[in-house]
């Protein structure tokens, strides 16, 4: 017997599934990976071993084998990559900027405009349907042929930047266990609408889906909506009417940066989902509206990328850190307006 206080979850944007099962008084001594094979949904004894062997599985708090015996009212936490999806994928041969690869990782700088997971509207020309070219076949469960994306976390569609892809099911799993204990480094850049007032800070508000539009999500004040998203950041560089910031993820929830500086008035620029692809501050003047829209078809996706990710090597354990350079896009917007910003008579002429 098992209380029925099991909590299952996955991170939108970080893909893994964290389960948390508390045995009642009545459990009788079972062998723990086979509780959980019992318990858990696409599940494998196997998955089961490889997460325990990562440290992803504990009881009480503490690490344990497959072979331990549960107990009652042991409280039992995993984390696994996130489950497979029974959908058949094409490979395509879709260009990757691979920035490291070994045996176990694949580190990328992810292309503006590329699909990350495949999904309703989008099952072809994903980053998924690249990697099963590049890599010929992603890795699989026993008793699951379907390839396993070996994503545990994505950017959005029209974001870019560094992502890091597990090529074996154990490195999958330490890459999960590494995203939900937060031990990795992710900053963005980004151009937001506004002067911030201060340096630096931090923003903290639960994020959701909205109740109005499923396709954006919200900032619920109260905190009984949603699931809690922080936010760091700081001004790198001010342009008068719009800030290049640096963001650190403490949280990873879906569109986290873009909708937290949108709920504090800072918008991304050319951001369509949340209000920033048109003229939000400035002057009047027809020349510097022209201005703006000359900018915004420098750089036509909202001003995000993600610049740097540090993770622990999930087989070495060796820290290692990947960088990208600001993609040309967001580099020609950033100079636009850092020209606006030391001599605005002369770039308010339209271009």
């Amino acid at each position: 017997m098992v209380d029925e206080d099991i909590e299952t979850g996955s991170e939108e944007q970080e893909l893994y599934e964290h389960h948390r099962i508390v045995c009642d008084a009545g459990q009788t001594l079972i062998r723990l990976d086979k509780f959980l094979f019992d318990r858990l949904p696409n599940t494998s004894r196997n998955r089961v071993a490889v997460a325990a062997k990562a440290g992803n599985v504990l009881v009480n708090g503490k690490a344990e084998k497959p072979s331990y015996k549960v107990k009652p009212k042991d409280e039992i936490s995993i984390v696994l990559p996130y489950p497979v999806r029974e959908v058949e994928l094409i490979p395509e041969d879709i260009p990757l900027k691979v920035l490291y690869e070994d045996e176990h990782i694949l580190i990328i700088d992810k292309q503006a405009g590329l699909v990350v997971h495949p999904g309703h509207g989008n099952w072809t020309g994903t980053l998924v349907n690249a990697l099963l070219f590049h890599f010929g076949k992603l890795p699989s469960s026993p008793n699951q042929p379907t390839p396993r994306p070996g994503l545990v976390h994505r950017l959005d569609k029209n974001t870019s930047g560094v992502m890091v892809i597990g090529k074996t099911e154990e490195a999958l799993t330490h890459l999960a266990r590494q995203f939900y204990d937060r031990t990795n480094d992710r900053r963005y850049q980004a151009l937001v609408w506004g002067d911030m007032e201060e340096a630096e800070g931090t923003i903290e508000g639960h994020i959701g889906r909205s109740y109005k539009d499923r396709t954006v999500m919200q900032v619920f004040h109260d905190g009984a909506h949603g699931k809690p998203a922080i936010t760091h950041w700081k001004v790198v560089e001010r342009f008068t009417y719009v800030c290049l910031v640096e963001c650190k993820l403490e949280t990873g929830r879906t569109h986290q940066i873009r909708a937290h500086m949108a709920w504090k008035g800072h918008p991304l620029f050319n951001d369509a989902e949340y209000g920033g692809d048109r003229v939000l501050k400035g002057t009047v003047f027809t020349k510097y509206k022209q201005f703006v829209e000359n900018a915004f078809a420098l750089c036509q996706r909202q001003a995000l990328h993600a610049c740097m990710l540090e993770i622990d090597h999930p087989a070495t354990g060796k820290r290692m850190r990947f960088e990208s350079p600001m993609p040309a896009d967001m580099e020609a917007l950033v100079a636009k307006w850092r020209a606006y910003a030391n001599g605005p008579l002369q770039a308010q002429q339209p271009d």
